[in-house]
């Protein structure tokens, strides 16, 4: 499986990689140089030229985010919007929804914090009920439980497809088959999912998905998708709508728009859309099944480095684990560790409460170092990442 990868490809295309052991593509991935060259070069022009000229010269690639994402998520290119972050994308699609005190949430114990925020505050405005679907006993979302769970109550199946303080993948398509049988609004975050493994939307059965460009997409910061299935659309009406979203006819009336430009603003990050429609092109040009084939190989390869560390407990979950390490060390703190290996030039992440609260305080976690690999990481970093491990360790 590693060597049908194009790795030589990848690791020319990803210019500082000879310089860093960049293991936190959970966080932001190093753009490859076609990704970053496209939006350089959008913001030459912007420079040279003017912004809104700028724009009306390049449609065609501004235009081709919707169709590359299309092709990504095998929708419509109606049915996707440019969102400024993962995070606001499915703020967008989650404050569309209409409930009413009684109504029930469901959603998994790995939740994002993000998300878990915005559920307790439609508790608290609404009267919603928000429950915490269990873990099976591999530590994800336990899709028997889920089914019973279902009754006339429950508005809304929200889950986050890999959570970002551990390695699972919870599955989604399982989730998809039961909120598509009892007819009720399916919202995935698959913000950690999109570049990362294959998402074909009408296989995972989600009415509503998001996600973002600077991680496995490999795009720039400050860029994210969101997908609402067609026939929902126009029951969603965004909590805040401008002159791109909906037209003013009237002084006292306005018609929102019928596709997913309605979660959009009129303002965006012109260059960095069109730089995330080079990215995911980019990754295609690769098969984002080959992409998780091999990201899932390596970081295979790292868990089992690591796990023979003295000290070192992996801490990931689920019966399918990918490309997010993560683990604890008996000898120094989650925040100690990270300082030390950036000292020897690996970029890894720490994830504390904050945004894996509910499943850490179940576990009794605090905080993990998060090593987070890419397709053009090598099995050559993987051991200096483990042998520096260990010295870090004993020192």
């Amino acid at each position: 499986m590693s060597n049908s990868f194009d790795i030589d490809r990848a690791r020319r295309d990803t210019r500082a990689c000879e310089d860093v052991v960049h293991f936190n593509n959970a966080g932001s991935s190093l753009m490859p140089a076609p990704v970053a060259d496209a939006l350089r070069a959008f913001l030459d022009q912007e420079e040279m030229t003017g912004g809104y000229e700028t724009a009306e010269a390049q449609t065609d690639e501004l235009d081709n985010f919707y169709r590359a994402t299309a092709r990504l998520l095998n929708c419509k290119h109606g049915e996707i919007a440019f969102v400024e972050n993962a995070t606001r994308a499915w703020d967008m699609a989650f404050y569309s929804l209409r409930f009413q005190a009684g109504d029930k949430i469901l959603t998994t114990i790995a939740e994002y914090g993000s998300n878990v925020i915005a559920y307790n505050q439609c508790v608290a405005r609404f009267g919603v009920e928000l429950v915490f679907v269990g873990n099976d006993e591999q530590g994800q979302i336990d899709v028997n439980a889920l089914e019973n769970m279902i009754d006339d109550r429950v508005k809304l199946i929200s889950i986050t497809h890999i959570p970002t303080g551990g390695g699972l993948v919870n599955p989604a398509s399982a989730v998809g088959t039961i909120a598509n049988a009892a007819a009720i609004p399916y919202l995935l975050d698959s913000c950690q999912g999109v570049g990362h493994l294959p998402l074909d939307v009408a296989e995972i059965g989600c009415d509503m998905l998001c996600g973002t460009g600077r991680k496995y997409l490999r795009g720039p910061r400050a860029t994210g998708l969101l997908y609402v299935r067609e026939n929902l659309i126009e029951q969603l009406e965004p909590y805040v709508l401008d002159q791109h979203a909906a037209t003013l006819v009237s002084p006292t009336e306005y018609v929102v728009r019928k596709d997913a430009g309605r979660f959009e603003n009129w303002e965006q990050f012109f260059a960095g859309k069109a730089a995330l429609g080079t990215a995911i092109d980019y990754a295609m040009s690769y098969g984002i099944s080959n992409i998780r084939d091999r990201v899932f190989f390596l970081a295979a390869k790292l868990r089992e480095k690591i796990a023979s560390v003295d000290g070192v407990t992996v801490t990931d979950e689920g019966a399918v684990r990918c490309g997010i390490v993560t683990f604890t060390a008996a000898q120094k703190e989650a925040s100690a560790i990270a300082a030390r290996l950036s000292e020897k030039g690996i970029n890894v992440s720490v994830s504390d409460g904050s945004g894996s609260l509910v499943s850490f305080q179940q576990r009794g976690l605090e905080s993990v170092v998060r090593a987070s690999v890419h397709y053009y990481n090598t099995e050559g970093e993987i051991d200096y990442f483990a042998d520096t491990l260990e010295s870090v360790l004993r020192s």
